[in-house]
C-alpha cells in the first residue's frame, strides 16, 4: 500500500495512506494530538511510581518518545509494550520531524533508540523505561490478566479497520487491564462509546485535541456486566 509523509497543521510530520484516505495521526496537528490525548488524558492522571503500558500502533513512535519525556521527568518507571503488525520503512521514520520540537538534547538519540530496539524482546531505553515492540495482530495477542495499567489506543479509525473496533477486541483489552486501568483514544464514535460499555468500561467523553470535538477514556469498571 502507498504511504505519504506529509506536514500536520502544527508542523509535525504523519504518514497518509491515499488507497484508506487515512492518516497514521490528525492532520490538524500530530504532535498536539499524541499530547492532548494519550500524555494530558491518558499518561498524567497516572502517578504511580510503577506503570505498564499498552499501546495498539506503535506507528511512528510519537507517544513513546512523548511517554518517555513525560515519565522520565516525573521518575516514573515505566514498560512500555507496542504493539505493530506493519512498522514503517526506516526511511519514513527518518522522515518523522518530532525531536525537532523537543528542547531535550537527548531526544534524537532516544527516538533513535526506540526504533532500533529488537522486536518481540524487552529492551531498556533508559534506567526507566523499557521498550517491548511486538510484531503482532491484537487478534493473536495473549497478555496476562490485570498486567496492564493504561492503554494508548491509537489503531487506524473503524472506517477503515473496523474489525480493531469490536466489542472482543475491547474485552481482551478490559481483561488485561488492572484494577482502575484506562484506555484512552482518539475515537468518539457512537457505537465504540457502545461496545466499551457492554464489555464494563465506564466511559468518559472528553474535549478532543485541535480539530476534534471529542475523544474518550474509557476506565475499567469493577462491575463487568455478565
Amino acid at each position: 500500500m502507498k504511504r505519504e509523509l506529509v506536514k500536520t497543521a502544527d508542523g509535525s510530520t504523519t504518514i497518509y495512506l491515499p488507497e484508506w484516505n487515512e492518516h497514521y495521526h490528525s492532520s490538524h496537528g500530530a504532535l498536539q494530538e499524541a499530547q492532548h490525548v494519550f500524555i494530558k488524558h491518558g499518561l498524567n492522571p497516572k502517578t504511580e511510581d510503577y506503570l505498564t503500558i499498552f499501546e495498539m500502533g506503535f506507528g511512528t513512535g510519537l507517544n513513546a518518545l512523548l511517554t518517555y519525556f513525560a515519565s522520565e521527568k516525573r521518575h516514573q518507571y515505566v514498560h512500555y509494550i507496542g504493539l505493530e503488525a506493519y512498522p514503517p520503512a526506516e526511511a519514513e521514520i527518518k522522515g518523522m520531524n518530532y525531536t525537532s520540537f523537543s528542547n531535550d538534547p537527548e531526544a534524537v538519540e532516544i527516538f533513535n533508540k526506540l526504533h532500533r530496539a529488537d522486536w518481540n524482546t524487552a529492551c531498556e531505553i533508559s534506567e526507566h523505561f523499557v521498550l517491548e515492540k511486538i510484531g503482532k495482530q491484537i487478534q493473536e495477542l495473549e497478555l496476562e490478566k490485570g498486567s496492564i495499567d493504561l492503554c494508548y489506543y491509537d489503531a487506524f479509525g473503524p472506517r477503515v479497520q473496523p474489525e480493531l473496533w469490536t466489542p472482543e477486541i475491547f474485552a481482551k483489552i478490559y481483561d488485561w487491564l488492572s484494577p482502575d486501568g484506562v484506555l484512552v483514544t482518539y475515537c468518539a464514535k457512537g457505537q465504540m462509546k457502545r461496545d466499551l460499555k457492554s464489555v464494563g468500561f465506564e466511559v468518559l467523553s472528553l474535549p478532543g485535541p485541535p480539530g476534534k470535538r471529542e475523544m474518550t477514556k474509557a476506565i475499567k469498571s469493577l462491575r463487568r456486566p455478565h
